[in-house]
């Protein structure tokens, strides 16, 4: 779980911004999106097959353009 702890001198513009980059990095509003609606088993599978193949098509294109 994320969170800051602040000291006297910190101001609470820096501890927003860290805790931010906290829970980005912790990957709590991914998280939350993706809990948000149930999806069906069968959908998670096309999903997922679909950005396999997004992403091997730009693999794709990268090793061709270079």
């Amino acid at each position: 779980m994320p969170g800051v702890f602040l000291d006297d001198s910190d101001h609470f513009d820096v501890a927003l911004r860290r805790f931010k980059k906290q829970v980005e990095k912790a990957g709590v509003l991914s998280e939350l999106k993706k809990r948000q609606h149930y999806e069906k088993p069968s959908v998670m599978r096309k999903k997922k097959k679909a950005a396999a193949r997004k992403r091997l098509l730009k693999k794709m294109r990268k090793m061709n353009l270079l």
